[in-house]
């Protein structure tokens, strides 16, 4: 397998440019090789991760507004904890913030559609 580190400005083809390739899992260049390709892949650093991330994030979502399969709920779930642990909060410290703000202004069980403010 080859592999480098790519800055950001690289990672992106340049300033405003897309990035060629996409973020992938760690055990997917395994079973590229493993189907008998060569996969190529790079190391980002982390300012180039973290605009992977944010990418694949839009991707995975997008794939879930299209397509309404479960998994894809998976996958958004996998990239929000590596942007998080990524920004220093750790599954547990995400989950606890979940469950305040549930607490504070409760989840979305009731459906309830706000039309207008009063405010």
């Amino acid at each position: 397998m080859r592999t480098r580190r790519t800055t950001q400005t690289e990672a992106r083809g340049g300033p405003g440019e897309a990035m060629p390739g996409k973020l992938v899992r760690d055990l997917i260049p395994d079973l590229i090789r493993a189907r008998g390709g060569s996969p190529v892949v790079r190391v980002l650093d982390e300012p180039a991760y973290r605009l992977a991330l944010l990418e694949k994030l839009r991707e995975e979502v997008d794939e879930f507004l299209a397509s309404g399969h479960f998994e894809e709920l998976a996958d958004i779930v996998e990239v929000v904890l590596a942007v998080a642990e990524l920004s220093g909060a750790s599954h547990d410290e995400l989950e606890r913030l979940r469950l305040r703000k549930r607490a504070e202004r409760g989840g979305f069980e009731k459906r309830l559609f706000l039309e207008a403010p009063t405010e």
